[in-house]
């Protein structure tokens, strides 16, 4: 019994959609995404500082007791719903930012840019404002 329990919970693991993506391939899916090409070194930067390109990471409790979730790392004081009803400024859960499939990560993103900038994560404030940007010419 415990056999077939362990071999259901690797099973479970195995079937969870994430991904890392190369930095060109994270170009092409942000331009299929429709970010632009005029911001696209700069939510580069935001994303290999915030979750080093991948999309099942959650980040450790922040001091306000909040999480970041995803590619993008979106909090979920404010842009997603930690219940399984989508909920929040980005109406959705959090776990549907975990997935591989980063349209729904991406429309928030979006949005938190529009309302704040880049401002609205310290990945870009601390390693990509007024730093050198990634080079993606060859992408």
């Amino acid at each position: 019994m415990l056999k077939v329990a362990v071999f259901l919970l690797l099973t479970a693991v195995g079937l969870t959609q994430a991904k890392t993506f190369t930095r060109c391939g994270l170009v092409k899916e942000l331009r299929r995404q429709g970010f632009p090409e005029s911001k696209m070194t700069n939510w580069v930067c935001l994303v290999e500082n915030e979750s080093g390109r991948r999309t099942d990471i959650t980040s450790k409790v922040n001091t306000n007791g909040s999480r970041d979730y995803g590619l993008f790392q979106i909090n979920d004081k404010y842009w997603c719903s930690k219940t399984s009803t989508p909920g929040k400024d980005c109406n959705v859960t959090c776990r549907q930012l975990l997935t591989d499939d980063i349209t729904k990560a991406s429309t928030c993103a979006k949005k938190i840019y529009k309302r704040h900038g880049f401002l609205a994560w310290y990945g870009w404030r601390n390693h990509c404002q007024g730093k050198p940007l990634p080079d993606i010419s060859k992408c």
